[in-house]
């Protein structure tokens, strides 16, 4: 009976009853097509972002021009100093590390001491000097040679960034109004600048932000009455110890001559700016508005910028810009010091290469920008970001932007576009549980180990090295963590982002 019927109705189409014949082959033609199309489209739309991350970090570009054949330094000091844009040249240490297994010389909690005199004893895992090979060091301190060197391998290269003292303190006034009390008692920056004196005293806590920072990170008495003499023998010993100052003002080629100098291939100097205020730039260095542009000025790198957030706070006169550099005067002759210097190694490095290379540098950037962020890489405030794992902290009286990173990433470049863009705080606490791994859960009878809690995208258990809860068994000699954890003045201090804070300041 079934094949009758469907005998029937093969007659019925043959015979043009239910239609001609090639309609219906051009229907499941069509149909056909159709099907495969948005089959071959769907594929595409997933694979395409994919496949162009897989290829990027892997390409030629990668590389940059030959370095010739030298070694990469693997043992290597970076003293952090503050508002210079060394949050993004710390995210390139944690890629170059992170990607190649070395070890970091982290601190207890989340600054090596700062803002005591380094000492040795406040890096995880210290056991003596060079008991332990630590490769890179580079969380913020205040610089103390002799104890850097217990800790530091001979070969070590040792390098800084510093700023304008008065660009500088544009950035820590808006950054440390409510932590130091000279910026807390004034107006505006102006204000201040008309009259230091008037609120600046020595003695507070946390209002060495506000005089010759470079200077007291340095490891210097930033309240020394200025001279040449005295400046000039500070100058020296910095160029003793570190081989290279880079100038955050020409990021891109202090990056260059880094990238020479470490002998590392060009994606490990590539970077996008992190821990960055927000603010619309009109004039940025004759980089116009490309995206560029727009990064080095919101790093505080560029060149002129208007600033529209906390304006009437942060601007000052040509008179009282000035008043700054006297005010800092110390910090003032190491720039236009270290400012000569760096031109000179540009000189000798040469002009037209230097062109080549920073072109090459910003290409890459665009290139990897695209691949890896949202928008092309134009930052956005926090609470924009929906992963909540890489959002920056924020503090001061303005905005600290991030970015989002691009949907459809493969693994593997997910994690790598995630690396180039995870705040500092999150990335520590990736590299202390992956460096200091946490027992596993406990057993029945056993105790327990503590909490598990995220840290920047990943999860590791809660470490009471970070708190000052109790002592941290077999470290640093029997050690307490509190000691990490409080100020010179026996205060409590509580994290908040590069700034330790008096537990009863926290209201404020």
């Amino acid at each position: 009976m079934l094949f009758r019927r469907r005998a029937r109705m093969l007659r019925l189409l043959v015979c043009g009853r239910l239609g001609p014949v090639w309609m219906w082959k051009a229907l499941l033609l069509f149909v056909a097509i159709g099907f495969a199309g948005q089959l071959l489209g769907v594929i595409f739309n997933k694979s395409s972002v994919q496949s162009a991350g897989r290829s990027i970090f892997s390409s030629p570009d990668a590389q940059g021009p030959s370095l010739g054949s030298c070694q990469p330094h693997t043992h290597i000091m970076f003293l952090k100093t503050h508002k210079t844009a060394s949050s993004t040249v710390l995210n390139m240490l944690y890629r170059f590390g992170d990607e190649r297994d070395l070890r970091f010389a982290l601190p207890l909690g989340y600054q090596l001491g700062y803002p005591l005199p380094f000492n040795a004893h406040r890096v995880k895992g210290y056991r003596g000097p060079r008991a332990v090979e630590f490769h890179i060091m580079g969380n913020h301190m205040r610089f103390n040679k002799a104890e850097t060197e217990k800790v530091m391998p001979a070969d070590t290269f040792y390098f800084s960034i510093i700023r304008d003292p008065v660009a500088l303190a544009e950035s820590s006034f808006a950054y440390y109004k409510e932590v130091a009390p000279a910026f807390r008692k004034a107006k505006s920056l102006g204000d201040f600048a008309d009259d230091p004196k008037k609120y600046y005293d020595p003695r507070l806590r946390n209002n060495h932000y506000a005089r010759n920072l470079l200077w007291f990170d340095f490891g210097m008495d930033h309240n020394a009455n200025f001279s040449e003499a005295l400046a000039q023998r500070a100058e020296a010993m910095i160029r003793r110890t570190f081989k290279l100052i880079l100038v955050s003002e020409y990021f891109d080629q202090s990056m260059i001559l880094l990238r020479h100098a470490l002998c590392w291939p060009l994606d490990a100097v590539v970077s996008f700016s992190l821990n960055a205020r927000q603010q619309k730039p009109s004039v940025i260095g004759g980089m116009g508005g490309s995206w560029v542009g727009k990064a080095v000025a919101a790093a505080g790198v560029g060149g002129r910028v208007v600033r529209s957030q906390a304006k009437t706070l942060t601007n000052v006169t040509e008179e009282q810009r000035e008043k700054l550099r006297q005010w800092n005067a110390l910090d003032w002759h190491l720039y236009k010091s270290f400012n000569r210097t760096f031109w000179g190694e540009i000189n000798r490095f040469g002009h037209a290469q230097m062109e080549q290379e920073v072109a090459l540098l910003r290409t890459r950037r665009e290139d990897l920008a695209r691949v890896c962020l949202r928008d092309g890489g134009k930052p956005v405030e926090s609470h924009r970001i929906r992963d909540k794992n890489i959002r920056p902290y924020q503090s001061g009286l303005v905005k600290i932007l991030g970015y989002e990173l691009q949907l459809g990433l493969d693994n593997a470049t997910r994690m790598a576009c995630l690396s180039m863009i995870r705040p500092e705080i999150q990335y520590k606490d990736v590299l202390d549980a992956k460096q200091f791994p946490r027992a596993p859960a406990a057993q029945p009878g056993q105790p327990n180990q503590g909490p598990m809690v995220a840290a920047g995208g990943s999860l590791s258990r809660q470490d009471s090295s970070r708190t000052g809860e109790r002592p941290v068994g077999g470290e640093a000699g029997g050690r307490t963590v509190e000691e990490g954890e409080r100020d010179w003045d026996g205060s409590r201090l509580m994290r908040r982002n590069l700034t330790l804070i008096r537990g009863q300041e926290k209201g404020r």
